[in-house]
């Protein structure tokens, strides 16, 4: 009987100690899921442990084989080009390994449910969904397809389900932000307006939407505003990760490339076409940092190794 490959979780980071711990908890319950599975999870920057460090905690535990899923819920430059280079990097440093890379998580009818739930928590018992605008902040990107992808999940999450709208914002590097975007809440007509964050975990980020929300609701008495929680660890999220790994597994995956920044010629994003993808450094890597700066792989994100 063939051994079925490791699960390596690859996290982006946050200064967030919470958030990496949250990350660090989520890994861990995957290890107690899958019990007779290697389980093991990094960050590509910002957070301990590096995704470095979890490749070779797999490789000592004798793992040649495993398949790599980000927990992502968006693909952006981190999902198409950091962990695919920094993957290739583990590759050098640990001859005769070989791995599949999985897609990130969103939008997904398993997260969507979740995101109802938190809408749920969150909204005025008294409420009527069909008065109520959903403003669903996603982290931002200066990929245009990445942020389409928040632009989806919004579509999604109002299809079905009652709410006046779910129009879409973002907290960092992409238009509208979060007070703009409930400046457009209001434009069209909202008086009752839940603050959603797009978010896995806890961190910076998450915060900073709470706290612009905050901001934003002090000025504006006339309009109700709730901010609902993170999607969270929640077991949907846990089948959604093994679902991805089963995916990679049996080389199921269906990448969207028709409007990724690296393959097309977006307006104004001409230049990123063909983009050689180089890891990120992080800190607490004490590898060889030089292996993944000299040589890139294009356009990785669709590859598997």
């Amino acid at each position: 009987m063939t051994t079925p490959p490791a699960l390596l979780i690859a996290g982006h980071g946050t200064r967030d100690e919470a958030g990496a711990e949250a990350f660090r908890d989520f890994v861990r319950e995957l290890g107690r899921r899958h019990p007779a599975l290697p389980v093991a999870g990094g960050f590509i920057e910002l957070s301990p442990p590096p995704l470095g460090e979890a490749v070779a905690e797999l490789v000592e535990r004798g793992v040649r084989r495993f398949a790599a899923v980000p927990l992502m819920l968006v693909s952006a430059g981190h999902a198409k080009g950091d962990i695919p280079a920094a993957l290739s990097r583990e590759k050098e440093r640990h001859p005769g390994i070989t791995y599949t890379y999985g897609r990130p998580l969103g939008p997904h009818p398993a997260l969507l449910r979740v995101l109802e739930r938190r809408l749920a928590e969150a909204v005025d018992p008294s409420w009527d969904p069909s008065e109520v605008t959903v403003l669903l902040v996603g982290r931002g990107s200066t990929d245009p397809d990445a942020n389409a992808e928040v632009f989806k999940a919004a579509r999604l999450l109002w299809e079905g389900r009652g709410y006046a709208a779910v129009e879409t914002a973002f907290v960092s590097l992409a238009k509208p932000d979060v007070p703009g975007g409930l400046d457009r809440c209001v434009r069209l007509g909202a008086r009752r307006v839940v603050v959603l964050p797009y978010f896995l975990f806890t961190g910076i980020l998450p915060d900073r939407v709470r706290h612009q929300t905050e901001e934003w609701a002090a000025a504006h008495p006339e309009t109700g505003v709730r901010s609902a929680d993170v999607i969270g660890p929640e077991p949907e999220l846990l089948d959604l990760v093994w679902e991805r790994y089963e995916e990679a597994v049996k080389g199921d995956l269906r990448m969207n490339c028709d409007s990724c920044v690296y393959r097309i010629a977006l307006p104004g994003f001409e230049d990123k076409v063909g983009l050689p993808q180089q890891p990120h450094f992080h800190p607490d890597d004490d590898g060889d940092h030089h292996h993944g700066h000299h040589h890139g792989h294009g356009h990785a994100h669709s590859h598997a190794h």
